[in-house]
């Protein structure tokens, strides 16, 4: 009972610490922020997305990770590649001596001095999109089972986080999307009941318009709902041969 007690604690820290972001971008910045914050010895922290094998890191709090993460893509295969790629967590206390990844366990060393790792992989209603949370520390055996834990929650909640930005960044477009559809319609029903054009015809000369003027549709056809009017640029007529 205490332990579920504990999680439950956690994941409402977290959520304090995460907040309401208001779209993606500032879900990612904090997510990967309160992993730094709340993992005493974490030095930084990543997230990675990708697709159909080509992954790229989407926030970082430092360079440190973008210079890890490239090497894992480079050779696909690292803890952040694989928790993407095999839907499992990853837990690395010595990348030097971790045989689950020589290569990259020596390179990461030896080039940007990290050691130790966390990542896992962050589930998506978009069955395409594959991402992960990583996080990194400069020293061995750097982060013990209560780490694990807490960036297993946070993974959790960064899931919830980012598909809810997503999902309001989605609905603030639609809606934006359409009231321009809207507006471009009235604008349409003006142009048809003031030059007797049919619809096609109306739509083909807000076009005309627009690219005339180097305008967006829908700034064409504000314009025309605002006024009840069209300026319709002159047509220059075809020279002779």
């Amino acid at each position: 009972m205490q332990q579920f007690r504990q999680v439950a604690n956690l994941f409402a820290e977290l959520g304090l610490a995460i907040g309401n972001p208001a779209n993606v971008d500032e879900a990612l910045a904090a997510i990967t922020s309160a992993a730094v914050q709340t993992i005493e010895r974490a030095d930084a922290a990543s997230i990675t997305q990708g697709r159909h094998r080509h992954f790229q890191t989407v926030c970082a709090t430092s360079d440190l990770p973008l210079r890890v993460d490239s090497i894992q893509y480079e050779l696909v295969s690292g803890p952040c590649v694989d928790a993407a790629l095999a839907d499992k967590n990853f837990h690395s206390d010595d990348l030097r001596c971790d045989a689950r990844w020589p290569e990259f366990g020596r390179r990461a060393a030896e080039e940007t001095g990290v050691l130790s790792m966390l990542s896992y992989r962050l589930f998506f209603e978009d069955d395409d999109q594959v991402a992960a949370l990583n996080i990194y520390a400069t020293k061995p055996y750097a982060f013990d089972d209560s780490d694990e834990t807490t960036g297993l929650v946070l993974a959790t909640q960064a899931s919830f986080a980012i598909s809810g930005a997503a999902q309001d960044e989605k609905i603030e477009h639609l809606e934006r999307a359409l009231s321009s559809n809207r507006d471009i319609g009235v604008a349409m029903g003006i142009v048809m009941n003031r030059y007797l054009v049919s619809r096609d015809e109306a739509f083909n000369i807000l076009r005309m318009v627009s690219q005339h003027s180097h305008r967006k549709l829908v700034e064409v056809a504000l314009e025309v709902v605002d006024t009840g009017e069209l300026v319709i640029p002159p047509l220059r007529p075809s020279r002779s041969a």
